[in-house]
């Protein structure tokens, strides 16, 4: 699989100066942390699921949680357990079907190796579990059943722990938390793939929910929270995880009470008005300001929980050419010694040892989404992404 792998040869050429690169689910944990890009949640009863994942790959989709929690009604659980059986043998006996990381999202432990028995061989198409709700004391019995798992089915199992319970949130036991969940994913550290953050339930603990006009990082304790997460979890030496950006809940609106947010400029000079006001419409203004910002505070990915969310994701994290060249000029091996350089673009400084832990992130970035030609920006890629 690859990101864009959905368009046309010729279309990519076009808009890529460097390709996408090609991975499986069994590429190195660091690459495919990278990659994930906008995860498609989908509530696991679907009776059609099997069709909708091969339906949403053909359209660029690379990673999938298919939900048997909170999506879910409590009711159901059982049922959705014999659906996501049923539709992995299906997804099975379809030989050279293309399809995304497929990822379970449990509510308890026995869960993931009850699962794993029940998916038989079908169990090769699975990339791993989301773990609810997780702390260290919550935690560990999850990661310990996927470390058994692994080793009774010969499978690789990845996790990607959700961070959001209130004790996560709560300022008094805020950092206590961060620490314990460190522990844990630290021991397990060659499992998690990336860390994952539930701000739908931060929200909830205080009565909140984002307007279509506001992106996370304008509701204050929530941004408090990610940044403590990214300040803890996150960091660039080495100690850190893959954390990926918070869901956004809003696909179609009716009435807004602030401007838009997205400038006219970029799309006139694409000659694609229709397509911004398209996104007007569907309130995909605030999701592409949340993505930057997400981007900005050290976040990668971005859960969704429509289909319409994935582009934008990726193509906001191509990478420009100009990040390119001076990620590049940063890591040449002459500046190992460090220094400043003026930037090929001329204007901006490049401080070689500052600036390295953030190229070296973006020649990741770069190795599973591209880098956009000199000429292209986001409204080309966004355009040329879309479906015929």
């Amino acid at each position: 699989m690859r990101h864009f792998g959905h368009i046309a040869p010729e279309v990519r050429k076009r808009l890529f100066h460097q390709e996408p690169c090609d991975f499986t689910p069994d590429s190195p944990t660091r690459l495919l942390s990278a990659a994930l890009g906008a995860t498609l949640y989908s509530p696991a009863t679907r009776p059609r699921l099997a069709d909708d994942i091969v339906k949403q790959a053909g359209r660029g989709v690379v990673s999938m949680v298919l939900c048997l929690e909170d999506s879910i009604d409590d009711a159901d659980v059982v049922a959705g357990e014999e659906n996501l059986v049923r539709q992995f043998a299906d997804l099975a006996s379809r030989p050279g079907a293309d399809l995304p990381l497929l990822f379970v999202r449990i509510r308890v432990p026995e869960q993931i190796p009850d699962l794993v028995r029940r998916l038989g061989p079908a169990v090769r198409l699975l990339s791993g579990f989301v773990l609810p709700k997780f702390t260290e004391e919550r935690g560990m019995p999850f990661l310990e059943a996927l470390a058994d798992a692994e080793a009774e089915s010969g499978r690789r199992l990845l996790a990607m722990p959700v961070l959001e319970s209130p004790e996560l949130l709560y300022r008094e036991s805020r950092v206590a938390t961060l620490e314990g969940i460190y522990r844990a994913v630290d021991k397990y550290r060659d499992r998690v793939l990336a860390l994952r953050l539930g701000v739908t339930d931060f929200c909830s603990s205080y009565g909140l929910r984002r307007a279509p006009d506001m992106t996370a990082y304008d509701v204050q304790i929530v941004a408090s929270v990610i940044a403590d997460v990214v300040n803890m979890l996150g960091r660039a030496d080495g100690t850190g995880f893959t954390v990926t950006g918070p869901v956004w809940e809003y696909f179609r609106v009716q009435e807004r009470m602030f401007k838009p947010q997205l400038r006219q400029s970029p799309f006139l000079e694409g000659k694609a008005v229709e397509l911004r006001e398209k996104l007007i419409e569907h309130a995909m203004d605030g999701l592409l300001r949340e993505i930057s910002l997400d981007q900005a505070n050290g976040l990668l990915g971005k859960t969704c929980i429509h289909p319409s969310h994935v582009l934008p994701v990726h193509a906001l994290s191509v990478v420009s050419h100009e990040e390119f060249s001076d990620a590049q000029d940063i890591l040449r091996p002459e500046r190992g010694g460090g220094g400043v350089l003026r930037s090929a673009y001329t204007n901006k400084m490049n401080e070689v040892k500052p600036h390295r832990a953030w190229a070296e992130r973006t020649l990741l970035r770069a190795e599973v989404f591209g880098v956009a030609n000199e000429d292209i920006g986001f409204v080309e890629l966004l355009a040329g992404g879309l479906p015929d």
